[in-house]
C-alpha cells in the first residue's frame, strides 16, 4: 500500500494530515483497518541558551542539549574530561577560550546522558557567576563551537517530540512559570504530573474500542460469537464519555481563572476612594491619592493575590465630563477597561449624596459581575443605602473604610466566593485552565451530541461511527497525538527563551 509521507522537519505528513513523530517512532492510520510503523530521525543539531533570568544574581545557567552537547562543552571546559566522566554528575572546573587560551569563567558543569534527562538528549548545564557579561559570553563560546542558539521554548519542544511528555503537560510547564498563586501552581504541577493526560487517555481508549467493535461488525457480520453492537449499546457508551467530557468542562471557569487571573477593573466617580482601595490591596502606595478629583488620569494595573484567586486590579481614571484633555483621554481608557473587565469593584462615596454620573455608572454596569463598595464610612452618612440596594439590583453592597482598613476582609470573601464554590483543592478533581483545551473538549461534546442524535433518527451504523472517531481525534489533539505544525510552532513560541 502506497504511504504518502513527506520530511517536514521533525514531522511528517500522512494523506495530507499531519502527524507528530513522537519517540523516534509514528504510528499512522492506513484505511482506519490496519497500522504501519514509520520511523523518521529527529533533527539532531545540538542547542544552546541561557536558562535563567538575566541580570545580577548567585548562579546563571547556560544549557546545551543535543547529541554533541558534551563535546561542545568539553571543547572550552579545563578540568576533567566531560566525555568520561559520569552521567548526572557536577565538576568544578573553568571555562577556558581555545584561541586565546583565556580563562572565561570559573563554573560548576553539569552532565546528564540521554534517555534520563528532560529533553531525552544528552544535557550539559554550565552554572556560571550571575551577570550579564559572565554568562553571554560562555554563550557565545558555546555558540561558536557547533551549538546553535534555541527558539523560544525548544528545549521543552524536544521533550514533547521525544516522546518524554505529551502537548498537554509541555503547556503546563509554561502555565507553572506564569503561576501567580499556590492554587494556580498546584493545578499546572497536577497537569505537568500528567493527570489530564490520563483522564483523556482513558477516554479515548472508550470511544476507540466502541470503534473497534463497530469495525467488526461491519467487517465480519457472518461470525455470530462476536457481539453485536447495537445503537443502544453504542449510546451507552459515548453517553459515558459525554457525561465525563461535561463533567471535565464545569472546572473550565474556575480553571482558567486560576491560569489567567481576574481582570478587575475598579471604578467610580473622582476622589471616591478608588486609587486608595488599589493601594489597600497591594498593601504599598502604588497609586497617589489626593483630596483632589481627577488626580489620577491614566489606568495602573496591579496583580494581586485574594485569598488564592488572582486579581488583575486596574485602577481608573474617575468617570465624569471633563474638559481637561488627559483627563478625558483617562476617562475614555476607563469605560474601555470596564467593557473588558472580569469582574467590577463599582465605589460610591459615603459621605456624599448619589449623582447623576453614580446613577449612569449603574446603568453601565448593568448585566456586569460586580461589587458595590461604599467607602470612607468613617465620615458622616449622606448616602442613601436604599437607593444603592434598589440599584444594585440584588447585587453584593459592602461598606468599608480604606483609610481606616476597615471592610477589606468582607470584600476579599466576596470576591473568593464569587467565583469559587468549596474548597478548590478538594479531592483528586482535574481543572481545565488552558483555553486551547476547553474549546477542544467543547468540540468533543458536539462531535458527540451528533453521534448521538443521528443514532436517535436510527442511521446506519458506520455513519455514526465517523462522529465517534472525530471526538477521539479532537481528544487526541489535547495531549498532541493529531495536531497540526503551525499549532505546535505557536505553543512553544509563547515560552521564554530557554526553556
Amino acid at each position: 500500500m502506497y504511504v504518502d509521507i513527506f520530511s517536514r522537519g521533525t514531522v511528517l505528513w500522512y494523506s495530507n494530515k499531519l502527524v507528530v513523530l513522537k519517540n523516534k517512532e509514528l504510528w499512522i492510520n492506513i484505511d482506519n483497518k490496519k497500522m504501519q510503523e514509520v520511523r523518521w530521525m529527529i533533527d539532531t543539531d545540538t542547542i544552546a541558551a541561557i536558562s535563567t533570568p538575566l541580570g545580577e544574581g548567585a548562579i546563571a545557567i547556560v544549557r546545551l542539549s543535543g547529541e554533541e552537547a558534551i563535546s561542545i562543552a568539553n571543547k572550552i571546559f579545563e578540568g576533567k574530561n566531560l566525555t568520561d566522566v559520569s552521567s548526572h554528575t557536577i565538576h568544578y572546573g573553568k571555562i577556558i577560550d581555545p584561541e586565546t587560551k583565556e580563562m572565561v569563567e570559573e563554573v560548576m558543569v553539569t552532565v546528564m546522558r540521554g534517555p534520563k534527562t528532560f529533553t531525552t538528549e544528552d544535557v550539559v548545564e554550565i552554572n556560571c557567576h550571575g551577570g550579564l557579561a559572565s554568562v553571554n559570553r560562555v554563550l557565545e563560546l558555546v555558540l561558536g563551537h557547533g551549538a546553535r542558539i534555541a527558539e523560544p521554548g525548544e528545549f521543552t519542544k524536544r521533550a514533547f517530540l521525544n516522546g518524554r511528555i505529551d502537548l498537554s503537560q509541555a503547556e503546563a510547564v509554561m502555565d507553572l512559570i506564569r503561576a501567580k498563586t499556590d492554587k494556580a501552581m498546584n493545578v499546572a504541577l497536577k497537569q505537568l504530573d500528567g493527570r489530564l493526560s490520563k483522564l483523556v487517555e482513558s477516554l479515548r481508549q472508550e470511544l476507540i474500542e466502541t470503534v473497534a467493535h463497530v469495525e467488526v461488525n461491519i467487517d465480519y457480520p457472518e461470525y455470530d460469537d462476536v457481539e453485536e453492537m447495537s445503537h443502544q449499546m453504542l449510546l451507552e457508551r459515548t453517553k459515558k464519555v459525554y457525561n465525563q467530557v461535561e463533567k471535565l468542562l464545569e472546572t473550565a471557569k474556575q480553571g482558567k481563572i486560576l491560569r489567567e487571573g481576574i481582570k478587575t477593573a475598579i471604578i467610580g466617580r473622582p476622589n471616591v476612594g478608588k486609587s486608595s482601595l488599589l493601594n489597600a490591596f497591594v498593601q504599598e502606595t502604588k497609586a497617589i491619592v489626593t483630596d483632589i478629583p481627577g488626580t489620577t488620569r491614566d489606568v495602573i494595573e496591579e496583580y494581586v493575590n485574594v485569598r488564592g484567586v488572582p486579581l488583575r486590579l486596574i485602577d481608573t481614571a474617575g468617570i465624569r465630563e471633563t474638559e481637561d484633555i488627559v483627563e478625558r483621554i483617562g476617562v475614555e481608557r476607563s469605560r474601555q477597561a470596564l467593557k473588558e473587565s472580569d469582574l467590577i469593584l463599582f465605589v460610591l462615596n459615603y459621605g456624599e449624596k448619589l449623582t447623576e454620573e453614580d446613577r449612569k455608572l449603574f446603568e453601565a454596569v448593568d448585566g456586569l459581575e460586580y461589587i458595590v463598595i461604599v467607602n470612607k464610612t468613617d465620615l458622616e452618612q449622606v448616602i442613601d443605602i436604599e437607593e444603592v440596594e434598589r440599584l444594585a439590583k440584588g447585587k453584593k453592597i459592602i461598606t468599608a473604610s480604606m483609610k481606616e482598613d476597615i471592610g477589606m476582609d468582607q470584600l476579599e470573601a466576596t470576591i473568593a466566593e464569587t467565583f469559587f464554590e468549596g474548597d478548590i483543592d478538594s479531592g483528586d478533581l482535574t481543572y481545565i485552565s488552558n483555553v486551547r483545551h476547553i474549546q477542544l473538549l467543547k468540540q468533543t461534546l458536539q462531535a458527540l451530541n451528533d453521534a448521538e442524535q443521528a443514532m436517535e433518527a436510527q442511521m446506519p451504523i458506520d455513519l455514526v461511527q465517523m462522529d465517534v472517531t472525530r471526538a477521539w481525534e479532537l481528544l487526541g489533539e489535547i495531549i498532541g497525538d493529531t495536531v497540526q505544525e503551525s499549532l505546535i510552532d505557536q505553543l512553544f513560541s509563547q515560552f521564554c527563551l530557554g526553556k
